[in-house]
């Protein structure tokens, strides 16, 4: 069920990204103006969906996400209190070793020969969401096949739901310039098709190896495709 659920979040969230680039391709709509409005009322209505969505998994429909064969386990957690601190701890090492760490990728990219497109899409997606994969792979290994992709697709569904839209509103009042949602449209396009394939593979309700053969071949089809791309594209 979780892994089901956060596919149709990312999925409604692919549509609402979608959006923008394509009227702005094939209208040929006035550019600017109109991607910035319908970029706030977008990001206002995703910002909503996300809030809801957080109230019916956590609040009046826990029961249907909790892990088959592991809902009745005692597991110990830790107080509020500590909780709090570790993560405000923890989001501020992420923050600095990721400022480090772009300015790194772009030196190595130079010499590698590796386009933006794909140390944008690729390296720094992998590194910035280590500890998501971290996660995902424990309860894998744990025999929690549900868990794991829902960790997996819980992030992505976090990023384009909450992040981007937050970004938006945000970069009204700090940015050089209103933000929108009007993106490359290659990336939205493979953005749509990851969905599509994550929400084919996740809809059967049972889980296999080759659906993760299946899974990872679609992302080195996309990887392939942006470290081949030629310089300047994709930007």
């Amino acid at each position: 069920m979780n892994a089901r659920f956060q596919a149709s979040l990312l999925f409604l969230a692919t549509i609402a990204i979608l959006v923008p680039s394509l009227i702005s391709e094939v209208g040929r709509t006035p550019a600017v103006a109109f991607s910035q409005k319908l970029s706030l009322g977008l990001a206002v209505l995703l910002i909503a969906v996300h809030a809801l969505g957080m109230l019916f998994s956590l609040r009046t429909h826990r029961e249907l996400f909790a892990s088959a064969g592991h809902a009745d386990v005692d597991e110990k957690s830790w107080p509020l209190p500590v909780g709090i601190v570790v993560l405000i701890v923890v989001a501020l090492l992420v923050a600095m070793i990721s400022e480090i760490f772009v300015g790194s990728v772009q030196v190595a990219a130079q010499h590698l020969g590796m386009t933006p497109a794909f140390v944008g899409f690729i390296v720094v997606a992998l590194v910035g969401r280590a500890a998501e994969m971290t996660s995902a792979f424990s309860a894998a290994r744990a025999n929690r096949p549900d868990l794991s992709v829902g960790i997996a697709l819980g992030s992505a569904a976090q990023i384009a739901l909450f992040v981007a839209p937050v970004l938006v509103l945000v970069s009204y009042f700090i940015g050089p310039e209103p933000m929108s949602l009007q993106f490359w449209p290659g990336a939205v396009a493979m953005m749509l098709i990851a969905t599509m394939a994550a929400t084919l593979l996740s809809n059967g309700g049972h889980a296999a190896w080759y659906a993760g053969v299946m899974a990872l071949a679609v992302y080195a089809i996309f990887a392939l495709t942006l470290f081949l791309l030629p310089p300047g594209t994709g930007q």
